[in-house]
């Protein structure tokens, strides 16, 4: 049995409906569909569509399930994880009115990403992947995995927060940074060691405010020292003063921070 989720969102998901009837019709899905609508209206006579269901009712939909088709809710996908199902997610997409925004599709990706379930993206390849998913071994999931549900959460809030509230801590940092090499350059300490103080503070400061894994902001540190030793290096060559070197630096780090923030766990 194939198990539709689409969830408690507020709006219609006949898209993925249409997709799976399509392929009912074609019989390259001969399995029995049962669907849990929420506020998708949608008539077939392949399928059997519940707007909603009691949670008793649901467990027992979701143990017979063989698969699970559902949107790219996190809820939705952790319920059918937590069932040990397979999983094929797809995302709402705002084009279509689906959503207010795409931040389904990070979702999905970081799911993907990590082994846990098959995507959806191209609804015309339904029937390939769920014939995928017959030889699919999804990843074990475990509820106290907190740093993956923080990256999840993350993409998240990437997509409902400014640019400066995202990058804020970083750039509370960046200034702490600057003002710190800046008072240790005035009593004379020697710069690249005064460099690498200033480092080793900022990491422990993102470790406190950021709440993630401390090697993940230490990697990420380390790589922005090297990059900020070697401009330094390439400023004095060029007589270029220390502390308005640091200021030009910080600012390009915050820059390179922000473009590469999406393929940084961090």
């Amino acid at each position: 049995m194939i198990l539709v989720t689409l969830g408690t969102q507020d709006k219609g998901f006949v898209r993925l409906l249409k997709a799976i009837d399509k392929q009912i019709e074609k019989g390259k899905i001969k399995d029995k569909v049962v669907v849990q609508a929420g506020y998708t209206k949608y008539e077939s006579k392949n399928m059997e569509i519940f707007d909603s269901v009691s949670p008793q009712e649901f467990e027992k939909w979701i143990d017979k399930a063989d698969v699970v088709i559902t949107h790219g809710g996190v809820g939705s996908i952790l319920t059918a994880l937590k069932h040990e199902k397979k999983v094929i997610a797809a995302p709402r997409l705002a084009k279509y009115k689906e959503h207010t925004n795409d931040h389904q599709k990070q979702i999905i990706d970081e799911f993907e990403k990590e082994g846990y379930i098959l995507a959806l993206r191209d609804f015309n390849k339904l029937d390939k992947v769920l014939e995928k998913s017959k030889h699919f071994k999804p990843k074990k999931y475990v509820s106290n995995q907190s740093h993956f549900l923080d990256l999840v959460s993350n993409e998240i809030d990437k997509n409902h927060i400014s640019w400066y509230n995202r990058n804020s801590k970083v750039i509370l940092t960046a200034i702490i940074n600057f003002f710190l090499f800046w008072i240790m350059i005035h009593f004379g300490l020697y710069k690249y060691l005064a460099l690498t103080i200033c480092y080793i503070i900022s990491c422990l400061l993102l470790f406190i405010m950021k709440n993630q894994r401390f090697s993940n902001i230490l990697t990420t540190i380390c790589c922005f020292y090297m990059i900020e030793v070697l401009l330094l290096l390439l400023f004095s060559n060029l007589m270029i003063p220390d502390l308005i070197a640091k200021v030009i630096i910080n600012f390009l780090i915050i820059i390179l921070y922000h473009v590469l923030s999406k393929r940084i766990n961090y």
